[in-house]
């Protein structure tokens, strides 16, 4: 926990003894979730096992609008279409952390469609624009005189209407979130209704060790990956996340975790071996303990053993002298032949222990060969 508003009347609700409603929010604007997502869920389904409610929304306007958190520009607006096909598999994904059984859903469109025009300005009588114009991400585009939608203003309103139509007790979220959440208070109090207490969990920073996990910034574990490409990714980490990841993304208990700095810090636990209970846990989670064996095990043939994985997928290729650029985008470790030129510039292409010098100069394959981007992606090259 980062933030916690109102921390004693929140410790006071709960020494009353009775069933809490944990608001929860998602707008699938995309269609998988990655680790990050997950820390707040592992907090829910902790306040789960205690016999709260968690109440899981799903935001099926908010998304069309984009949460301006963070954001330089206008988002693109997507469809319902598109926001339903991504909900579905957003859920699937999420009751992965969430016991399903034991969570309430709700969609926005319950109580948003219909929303009256008189509604809608009762929800915007609760706030004023300096108050939304405080966000940081809105306060730096007025700055650099970039525009600003009227309805990304509405996106705080209509979250924290929210809250008004689950009568939520508690909202989660990341830091990122705060402002968010702070807004739901203010509109439960403009409805006559008690404010949610409201509690920040930390971002996860991404394998970049740099920035918050995003698939946008190329740094993000997806859930839906599978377990090798998962266990490969947790063990590209930087030596800082290790315990971090183990805190956020694990059961490991506070006495277990001062352990394994104690280790860190003496020399006596290797950072590596740390990491690969990391990676194993972390893995077990999503596809059992026997995939995350597997996935170390494998990572320890390709990468300690300089062996082949068993499972090398291939491709067959009509012609025997080709085009690297074309072999590259048509094995799909390319998306397009500009990328294929720069994997090749940098000195990142194989073709079994060869190096791929030059883009320019067509290559000579044979049956069997295996074609490698960087150390993790390959394929098996198979001839007429």
């Amino acid at each position: 926990m980062v933030d916690c508003v109102d921390r004693g009347r929140l410790e006071a609700r709960l020494n009353q003894g009775r069933s809490l409603r944990i608001k929860f929010g998602v707008d699938p604007s995309a269609p998988d979730i990655h680790l990050g997502h997950t820390v707040p869920m592992r907090l829910l389904r902790r306040w789960q096992e205690r016999g709260h409610v968690p109440v899981l929304i799903i935001g099926d306007y908010t998304a069309r609008i984009g949460d301006p958190t963070g954001r330089s520009a206008t988002r693109p607006q997507l469809s319902p279409d598109q926001v339903d096909a991504n909900a579905r598999t957003y859920l699937d994904q999420l009751f992965q952390v969430v016991d399903e059984s034991r969570a309430e859903v709700r969609r926005q469109s319950e109580w948003f469609t219909g929303f009256g025009l008189d509604q809608v300005l009762r929800l915007a009588r609760t706030t004023t624009v300096a108050q939304l114009l405080q966000r940081s991400d809105f306060d730096q585009r007025m700055r650099a005189e970039q525009p600003i939608g009227v309805h990304e203003l509405f996106y705080p309103l209509l979250q924290g209407y929210d809250s008004v139509a689950v009568e939520a007790d508690v909202e989660l979220g990341g830091t990122d979130q705060l402002f968010n959440l702070l807004r739901g208070r203010e509109v439960q109090a403009a409805y006559g209704m008690p404010a949610q207490d409201i509690i920040t969990v930390p971002l996860l920073v991404g394998l970049d060790g740099q920035r918050k996990m995003s698939k946008s910034l190329g740094n993000a574990v997806a859930v839906a990956d599978p377990p090798g490409q998962q266990f490969g990714q947790l063990m590209s980490v930087p030596d800082p996340l290790i315990l971090p990841y183990l805190e956020l993304l694990t059961e490991a208990d506070p006495d277990e975790l001062r352990t394994m700095r104690r280790g860190l810090d003496e020399g006596t636990l290797h950072p590596r071996d740390l990491k690969a209970l990391m990676a194993a846990r972390v893995v077990a989670q999503f596809h059992g303990e026997e995939a995350a064996r597997a996935a170390s095990f494998e990572f320890d043939t390709v990468f300690r053993d300089h062996q082949l994985p068993a499972d090398v997928p291939e491709i067959r290729i009509d012609r025997e002298v080709v085009d690297v650029r074309e072999l590259l985008v048509e094995a799909g470790l390319a998306g397009s032949r500009s990328e294929a030129v720069r994997l090749v510039t940098q000195g990142g292409v194989r073709i079994d222990d060869s190096l791929v010098q030059s883009w320019k100069d067509p290559v000579r394959l044979s049956d069997g060969a295996v074609l490698r981007v960087g150390k993790r992606r390959l394929v098996r090259l198979r001839l007429p």
